[in-house]
């Protein structure tokens, strides 16, 4: 019974552990994915935003932005960012386009660029 569910367990642990998933590291672009939350993201699209406020305190930005993908209309509101040494790259006034993720059930912004 013990040679058939070393197996199991060996095959298991190679699952949960597999390269994709350990690949996903804080060292992947501008938005500090890894690779797995870079394909994610890849299919998202970008929203257009305008800085208004940058709270490095809390960890937040607010953005004036267009209509959210998850349906969400055009509005002036503050989001959570997953790095907070972006809000360093962060001005008030800077246009920029992000993305977006729901983390612990709040929207982050997950991705984002200076809009040229």
């Amino acid at each position: 019974m013990m040679n058939f569910i070393t197996p199991i367990l060996v095959a298991l642990a190679a699952v949960g552990f597999s390269a994709p998933g350990l690949a996903a590291d804080e060292h992947a672009g501008h938005g500090g994915q890894g690779a797995m939350h870079a394909q994610a993201d890849a299919a998202a699209p970008l929203v257009d935003g305008q800085v208004k406020k940058v709270d490095k305190a809390a960890g937040k930005v607010t953005l004036v932005h267009g209509p959210l993908p998850n349906g969400m209309p055009a509005m002036t509101m503050p989001f959570r960012v997953r790095n907070a040494a972006w809000l360093d790259q962060m001005k008030v006034g800077d246009k920029i386009r992000f993305r977006l993720d729901t983390a612990n059930s709040a929207l982050t912004i997950s991705y984002f660029e200076l809009a040229k």
